[in-house]
């Protein structure tokens, strides 16, 4: 009880003192003491619901159960992929979208905790029974640059062991800034295995921000098999939802 009226005093003193906005949406932040994104970011985040693809996580149309294969989408059903079970709290789009940013581009890592929180309840599937955590690296230049990881921000608040178990060989340009078609090819051998690290046998939950079209998460994951993972599995925060074909 006393703590809240604490806060209450704070948050009222901050409020005419520093006039804070929300990192998300530039609006006014009532309580500036309980983070920088309002409560209302939060809530108009539109987190995905079944049926989910059981492999990337993507919406699926309808639910299929007459034959395994309606469990995944097309673009699922069209290749093989490392990673074998993949989720998201929602769709890189909207409050979701401006909420990452506000951690990736502006420096609000607090924000990564609440984030994560969201990221255990969406995939509590994929974090079932694994060993450890993996955040995708940064190149050391990139992430000189910015100051921090924002994957191993993120990483850190989840609910199992965290392992920086991967580096960057090479620098790559930023995938979204590449056509679909190049961002595998941008990422292939980019990542490697650091020094005295062992997941042999290990189930790894591979952890990053954002997922586009999985080239990363698959190229993190190549490694991590090559090396003998038993499983690799992803949660990031948001991924862009494949177009229906």
């Amino acid at each position: 009880m006393k703590l809240d009226f604490t806060r209450k005093i704070s948050d009222a003193f901050l409020s005419v003192l520093l006039a804070p906005i929300c990192a998300a949406c530039d609006h006014p932040l009532d309580e500036p003491m309980r983070g920088p994104v309002c409560p209302a970011c939060w809530q108009a985040i539109e987190r995905f619901t079944p049926p989910l693809c059981e492999v990337c996580g993507d919406p699926r149309l309808s639910w299929r159960t007459s034959a395994v294969e309606f469990n995944t989408c097309p673009r699922c059903r069209a290749g093989h992929h490392l990673v074998s079970h993949g989720r998201a709290i929602g769709e890189y789009d909207g409050s979701l979208r401006a909420i990452i940013h506000a951690l990736k581009y502006d420096g609000h890592r607090s924000i990564a905790r609440p984030l994560a929180r969201l990221m255990v309840a969406s995939g509590a599937g994929v974090l079932q029974n694994a060993d450890l955590a993996v955040p995708v690296p940064l190149h050391r230049a990139r992430r000189r640059a910015r100051g921090f990881n924002q994957a191993a921000e993120i990483a850190k608040h989840l609910t199992i062991p965290v392992v920086d178990a991967l580096k960057r060989t090479r620098a790559t340009i930023s995938q979204t800034d590449l056509p679909a078609g190049a961002r595998h090819a941008n990422v292939r051998n980019a990542f490697a295995l650091r020094r005295r690290v062992e997941v042999t046998g290990r189930v790894i939950v591979l952890v990053d921000d954002v997922c586009t079209t999985g080239a990363t998460l698959e190229a993190c994951a190549r490694v991590l098999v090559d090396a003998g993972a038993s499983e690799v599995r992803a949660l990031t925060a948001a991924r862009v939802v494949a177009p229906p074909r």
